[in-house]
């Protein structure tokens, strides 16, 4: 048999199953809220009827309706959503709808083929597939007066349009790595990752509707590290400090400025998102150990983050 139709017998059939696995998961979503009648996808991911979808997509409304590839219309109510991080969980009234599979986005590489399931323009059960264009993107998002990154962003080929947002982004074992929120422009498409942050996020709305975030209390800029400090930590770069807040976490650890912090809870920094990362529920009143460089000496601090009002 010809080659090159043998790869393209075994790309369609993994494309074709993950479809056939996934879409019975994906919902199309319609929406009321004060801002008027919107549209999305989601993804149920519990047996209970817990599913995902983009904050943005839900925006202003306490529920709506939710309609599968097999016909079935149900409600659902918005159980939590968060901005910064444009996730959003909500729990639909069916039973029996099979959940889908989280990965972890975290594996992923440039180049892996993945695929879309969503609902674009109305279009229900649709599927496109691409592959990873890029890793490590970043994301603005903004909730009122505070904005953030979200970072990790995953950028793809396949084709996403308006009503994508908040479907499935799945690997070539159907399981979902990432949730589509934006198209960025022809043939770019952003997913938000499905990795342990996302897990983290994901439980703190399903038991409190909301996202606690800590805080630290610093502002700074990358900055490369001494090459002979950079080969001994195996770290180019760190985070000079060009703000301490008085009277904040870090201030009362002993951070100043001028200080560059190079890991802190056991992980490198290299960045503000390095630190903001961090800055999840369980990071609140837990000790966290910060090593910084400081006059050319290596200098632990231990800071106890604080509830972000």
């Amino acid at each position: 048999m010809d080659p090159e139709i043998d790869a393209l017998d075994a790309y369609s059939r993994v494309v074709s199953t993950v479809a056939a696995t996934l879409l019975p998961s994906v919902a199309s979503l319609t929406v009321r809220s004060r801002r008027g009648e919107g549209a999305g996808s989601a993804v149920v991911y519990t047996p209970d009827g817990f599913t995902l979808t983009s904050a943005h997509v839900v925006a202003g409304a306490d529920g709506g309706v939710a309609e599968f590839t097999n016909g079935t219309q149900t409600r659902f109510d918005v159980v939590g959503a968060d901005p910064l991080s444009d996730l959003a969980v909500l729990r639909i009234r069916e039973a029996g709808v099979p959940p889908a599979t989280l990965g972890n986005a975290d594996d992923l590489r440039i180049g892996q083929l993945v695929v879309a399931v969503g609902n674009p323009l109305g279009l229900a059960g649709s599927v496109t597939a691409g592959v990873v264009s890029a890793l490590g993107r970043s994301l603005p998002v903004r909730d009122g007066r505070h904005t953030r990154l979200v970072d990790d962003v995953i950028q793809t080929d396949a084709a996403l349009n308006p009503g994508n947002s908040g479907g499935a982004l799945a690997d070539s074992a159907s399981r979902v790595v990432g949730i589509n929120t934006a198209v960025a422009g022809i043939g770019l498409g952003l997913a938000v990752p499905v990795n342990n942050t996302t897990r983290l996020i994901m439980s703190e709305l399903m038991s409190s509707g909301h996202v606690r975030r800590a805080w630290l209390g610093v502002a700074g800029a990358t900055v490369p590290l001494p090459p002979p400090l950079a080969e001994r930590l195996g770290q180019s770069k760190g985070l000079r400090l060009a703000e301490v807040v008085p009277g904040s976490p870090a201030g009362l650890a002993g951070l100043y400025v001028g200080d560059v912090v190079l890991s802190a809870g056991g992980r490198p920094i290299t960045g503000v998102q390095d630190v903001l990362r961090l800055m999840l529920g369980p990071a609140i009143g837990a000790r966290l150990q910060i090593t910084v460089l400081r006059k050319d000496a290596l200098v632990d601090v231990v800071a106890v983050p604080a509830q972000l009002d």
